[in-house]
């Protein structure tokens, strides 16, 4: 009973480190320097990034789309200031949202279903999938080619940029997927891993086929820019006596890197020294790592010289740090 109490605790608190929300006054995306828009559209698990899903999308259809997809325990409003840092850059980004219990199948099903869409309704095709920790896992998993709910007709230009995903299986939940776990228990632990983890309980370890055959891209993405992590020391919050209060290390390097992923050949494998949440932000800290590879890679524009410093204020604004040192 203490295995299974012990197993049950890990499943929960482990791939499902929550980012702080945001403010809940904050509905509203200041549209920095996106074209207006020319078209509004409503699509079942798209939406503007705020904790609002009623709103309609209203998008420039000429324009490029970046799409977030936020990881365990996440919602739409988590990407608010980061969708914010993309209209201040011209870019127009909305979010995807999904129940975080139901089977990761099931949300990349939904996720390609709801790309299929919004491509139909764009004249600018090109669109890029951002997903962070969970979502990087769902995001992969809706642009691959073989498996039964790809995408069927898309006609776009795809990039995909994954940040701090268990791409070999998260290692606290092995347990769920182990066989002699499963008979020690008397089959206790399917039950207790389904309680915790939802309807995701296998797919989310190493002895999955969801993990362990990962698939091919469809031909259509171009890209696939692969952010891991390495949380080792990582705090999230810190004491007035400079001692760490919580920490910020979710999942190793191990638990990211998996060679039928990294060995595409669209693949850009790049390593930063972050915290799983700090390299996303949130209203403690802004995410100043992701910016800056975001930027080098070409995923996030670039800004000229003499808003360099507004944009460094709009950081401080957004996630209500120190002033933040100028970007490019």
């Amino acid at each position: 009973m203490k295995y299974l109490l012990l197993s049950l605790f890990l499943v929960v608190m482990t791939g499902c480190a929550s980012i702080i929300q945001p403010d809940s006054q904050l509905f509203v995306i200041d549209q920095g320097r996106i074209p207006p828009p020319d078209i509004n559209l409503s699509i079942p698990g798209l939406g503007p990034c705020i904790n609002n899903s009623n709103l309609p999308l209203r998008l420039n259809s000429q324009e490029p789309v970046i799409v977030l997809v936020h990881g365990c325990v996440g919602s739409a409003g988590n990407f608010r200031a980061l969708a914010e840092v993309f209209a201040f850059s011209g870019q127009q980004a909305i979010c995807f949202s999904y129940n975080d219990r139901d089977s990761l199948m099931v949300s990349s099903a939904q996720l390609a279903t709801s790309l299929e869409t919004l491509s139909g309704h764009m004249n600018n095709r090109k669109i890029t999938v951002i997903g962070h920790s969970q979502g990087g896992l769902i995001a992969r998993k809706a642009l691959v080619a073989d498996n039964a709910n790809k995408l069927k007709s898309i006609d776009a230009d795809l990039k995909l940029v994954t940040v701090s995903s268990p791409f070999s299986g998260i290692e606290a939940a092995s347990h769920c997927g182990s066989t002699l776990a499963r008979i020690l228990s008397l089959g206790l632990t399917i039950p207790i891993c389904k309680i915790a983890s939802g309807d995701k309980w296998f797919e989310i370890t190493g002895a999955s086929e969801f993990i362990r055959q990962p698939g091919i891209f469809l031909e259509q993405v171009g890209e696939h820019l692969k952010i891991n992590t390495n949380e080792s020391g990582s705090c999230r919050r810190a004491t007035e006596e400079g001692e760490c209060a919580e920490n910020d290390y979710v999942f190793s390097l191990n638990e990211q890197i998996h060679p039928p992923v990294d060995d595409g050949a669209v693949v850009k494998n790049v390593e930063i020294k972050a915290g799983h949440v700090e390299i996303v932000g949130d209203n403690r800290v802004a995410p100043l790592k992701f910016i800056a590879v975001l930027q080098k890679h070409g995923i996030l524009n670039t800004n000229v010289p003499d808003r360099s410093a507004a944009f460094g204020q709009m950081l401080t604004r957004l996630y209500r740090t120190e002033p933040t040192p100028e970007f490019r």
